[in-house]
This record gives C-alpha cells, sequence and structure tokens, in this order.
C-alpha cells in the first residue's frame, strides 16, 4: 500500500504565501510524475502543477508565475510554493504520484492524498 501526506496548508491573505509538502511512504518501487490538484465545491478537481521523475514542470495558466513545485527523489516528496495568493486559489490541494510498486508491475498506478484546504482572504 502507498500513503501520500499532505501538509501546508491554510488561512492566508490574499498576497501571502504558502507551502505545501506531500511525502510518500509505503511500498515502492519508484515514483513517476507526482501533482497537485485542486477542487472547490461543485466543481472537478483541476491540475495546478506537475513534475515528472526528471524534473520537467507544467502548470495551469491560473498559477504560472506564482506557484512553483518541486521534488526531492530521495525523500518521496513533492513540495508547492505558492506565492501572491489570490482569493480564487482557495481549495483543497491534492496531492498525486504515479507509483510502480515493485520492478514487475507494468504499469504505475495513481495515487492520492487526503488533501488539505487552502483559504485564502481578500
Amino acid at each position: 500500500q502507498v500513503h501520500l501526506v499532505e501538509v501546508g496548508g491554510g488561512l492566508v491573505q490574499a498576497g501571502g504565501s504558502l507551502r505545501l509538502s506531500c511525502a510518500a511512504s509505503g511500498t515502492i518501487f519508484s515514483i513517476g510524475a507526482m501533482g497537485w490538484y485542486r477542487q472547490t465545491p461543485g466543481k472537478q478537481r483541476e491540475l495546478v502543477a506537475v513534475i515528472t521523475a526528471g524534473g520537467t514542470t507544467n502548470y495551469a495558466d491560473s498559477v504560472m508565475g506564482r506557484f512553483t513545485i518541486s521534488r526531492d527523489n530521495a525523500k518521496k516528496m513533492v513540495l508547492l510554493q505558492m506565492n501572491s495568493l489570490k482569493a480564487e486559489d482557495t481549495a483543497v490541494y491534492f496531492c498525486n504520484a504515479a507509483v510502480r510498486t515493485n520492478d514487475l508491475a507494468p504499469y504505475a498506478t495513481n495515487y492520492w492524498g487526503q488533501g488539505t484546504q487552502v483559504t485564502v482572504a481578500s
């Protein structure tokens, strides 16, 4: 079993910063892409940022230039630095990782964290 645990959410004023971190644990052979998604009530979960095992990143247009995703492969962690936060960034943020649990696994399985609330007060 694989577990992803996010920390770092909270309440911040508009223009402020927060850093989210997510640590993967459990039966892990390798981790491919890791990413952050967010969801607000009544809406679909949307991609915020993703980073491949090699470090290639991709961002949603709405966060480009304000958010930075990074990862520490040795610690099996992915981070999201969020700057210049806006009220519309308010959401539950979820960590995602594509994990192979053994070297015989033909493909990776997507795992999700439990989510952490980010609230930006305007």
